[in-house]
């Protein structure tokens, strides 16, 4: 999965301002959910950002290389567009090895949902800053309710963790974050919430991949079509799985010849997420990241590049009071919210949680909240919290000023990405600032001066 890092308005999309639940109907982290894998149709393309392109963009779908329709209103009456959507999505779908008695059956009495489309479209004018993501996804709430699911648990988590070498706070976390511990796992029949987004949504061609998964899905036995629910996204069972991750990495892990991720027994889910983690390289024991010390007149430049511990602790940086780094091993050190809030020094397993949902607030997330469920702490460095983001016109004014002062030659498209990011340090740097990329309002206002 793939999503990420450097600027506030960045680290999250829409979340909840609620105390331990996070509704997966409106979800908390910032991305749709984890990746395909190669052996179900095309896979979404996760390689680096574009020169431009937002860090934390979410998963790439593939364009579908057939026209789109025409929205309502010009001509086109709902009930022919779908019928004319399904008339070749269904000869894409055999040609896929889908049967023609599993399309017919899923399909029969579909309709599309227009909330649906409301939802997606209902894009906030602001985006959340990384303190606030983390006061609801390591909120005390989900902290007390992560340890009593260890405690309940235990017995399964002994065996998941055995087979995988996955530590299970993490897996717990994962499982917090994405729906509450289960209470909060969807409800949406998954069939027509992925029609529409196939037939209207701008990421047409990744839910039509999406859809293909579920109808594989149905016709393997795992699920019938009531029963194959989860959020409006497409997203299913206790660690939101999409379509096709679950045909790459859910397991039988009872071996009763059903890989349930829908029913209340989170068995399968909880070992499904360790297989996912365990494929993409987890270290049991190893740190996520480490809340670092930076010494004073520390190049900001440095943030987000990586290097061995050795070589930081040599720039002077170490561990916060009562942390401990690891004594080798590559790290990337990270400044969430600019190089005067707090830093972290992440390490291997902090990119193997961004394969799950590849932001950095969200692997932050998980990985403070697999620390607390520990009995670890909360962040010493102070987050900024008198700031906050930037609007989608607040960036392009921001790009104009970077434009006019001769530092930026990207789009005025409010993407704030590599190159916005690159010219944001420049003119930090002309002014004698520290050159961090960080951007915010307070930035924004002080380059209206």
């Amino acid at each position: 999965m793939t999503l990420r890092a450097g600027f506030i308005g960045l680290f999250a999309a829409s979340f909840l301002a609620v105390d331990g639940h996070a509704s997966v109907e409106r979800s908390l982290y910032p991305m749709p959910r984890p990746d395909s894998a190669a052996p179900v149709a095309a896979q979404v393309s996760h390689g680096g950002a574009a020169p431009d392109r937002a860090p934390l963009a979410g998963i790439a779908p593939a364009r579908s290389a057939l026209p789109r329709l025409r929205p309502d209103g010009l001509g086109v009456s709902r009930d022919a567009q779908l019928a004319a959507w399904l008339a070749g999505f269904r000869g894409r779908a055999l040609a896929q090895g889908i049967r023609g008695s599993v399309f017919d059956a899923a399909f029969a009495g579909v309709e599309i949902n227009r909330e649906i489309l409301r939802r997606e479209s209902g894009q906030p004018e602001f985006t959340r800053p990384i303190w606030a993501y983390l006061d609801s996804a390591v909120s005390s709430a989900r902290v007390r309710g992560g340890r009593a699911m260890l405690r309940e648990h235990r017995a399964v988590l002994d065996e998941i963790e055995a087979r995988y070498d996955v530590d299970r706070e993490v897996v717990i976390a994962i499982w917090g974050l994405e729906s509450s511990y289960g209470a909060l796992r969807g409800t949406s029949q998954l069939i027509p919430s992925l029609t529409t987004l196939a037939i209207h949504s701008r990421r047409a061609g990744f839910y039509e991949q999406q859809l293909i998964g579920a109808l594989q899905i149905l016709q393997a036995g795992d699920v019938d079509r009531r029963h194959l629910v989860g959020s409006w996204a497409g997203a299913m069972g206790h660690t939101q799985f999409i379509p096709t991750s679950y045909l790459a990495y859910a397991v039988d892990f009872r071996g009763d010849g059903h890989r349930d991720i829908w029913s209340d027994d989170p068995t399968d889910s909880l070992a499904s997420t360790a297989a996912y983690l365990a494929r993409h390289g987890w270290q049991r024991g190893q740190p996520w990241g480490v809340e670092v010390q930076i010494p004073a007149r520390f190049n900001p430049r440095l943030a987000n590049t990586a290097r061995d511990v050795g070589d930081w602790v040599e720039l002077g940086v170490r561990p916060q009071a009562g942390l401990e780094l690891p004594r080798s091993g590559e790290a990337t050190l990270l400044f969430p919210a600019g190089s005067e809030g707090p830093a972290i020094l992440a390490f291997r397993n902090f990119h193997v949680i961004k394969r799950y949902n590849n932001a950095d607030a969200y692997a932050i997330g998980i990985g403070h909240l697999a620390d607390r469920l520990r009995g670890g702490g909360g962040f010493v460095g102070d987050w900024p919290r008198d700031d906050r983001p930037l609007s989608r016109a607040e960036r392009e004014e921001l790009q104009r000023v970077l434009q006019r002062a001769g530092h930026y030659d990207g789009n005025i498209d409010g993407r704030v990405g590599s190159g916005t990011l690159a010219a944001v340090r420049d003119w930090q740097a002309a002014q004698g600032l520290a050159p961090d990329g960080y951007v915010s309002f307070a930035l924004l206002e002080r380059m209206r001066r």
